[in-house]
């Protein structure tokens, strides 16, 4: 494991992005760089694009809408993240979905704590369909049918 004081910039890099989920995803800090803490990943949403509900009961996860409007989806309903607005999903399994309903591409900041998931994007992104699924339950994640929160 990399374990530096070194400060770390990462410029944009086409060649990093992962094929994940139908979008985009670009790992900015990996567990790696901060000793499996945190990891910061990049995600280019295209129109039509999200993962299905799910949740993840020992990852904390948030989003920054860098560019665009996101639906995120919850049980508690649904709402719109636009452009500087923030999202929490806290440890404890909440489940969730979000969706790029918008026609442009959407630009989302996560961040796990503790990482670990964007190990799972890289497993998915050379993985086959069928194999989605055992990955992502491999680091924790549970799945819901994709009409769970209608």
């Amino acid at each position: 494991m990399k374990t530096s004081n070194a400060i770390t910039i990462v410029g944009k890099n086409e060649e990093n992005f992962l094929l994940v989920a139908g979008s985009k995803y670009r790992i900015l800090i990996s567990d790696e760089e901060t000793n499996g803490s945190y990891a910061v990943i990049e995600m280019l949403v295209p129109p039509g694009s999200g993962p299905i509900p799910h949740a993840h009961k020992d990852v904390q996860e948030t989003f920054y809408v860098a560019e665009g409007e996101m639906e995120f989806r919850t049980e508690g309903g649904k709402s719109y993240a636009k452009k500087g607005a923030f999202i929490n999903i806290p440890l404890g399994g909440a489940i969730h979905a979000f969706k790029n309903t918008s026609d442009t591409e959407v630009t989302l900041i996560c961040t796990v704590i503790p990482a670990g998931f964007d190990s799972m994007f890289k497993e998915i992104s050379i993985a086959g369909p069928e194999e989605v699924e055992a990955i992502g339950e491999k680091y924790g994640n549970q799945f819901y049918p994709p009409d769970y929160f209608d």
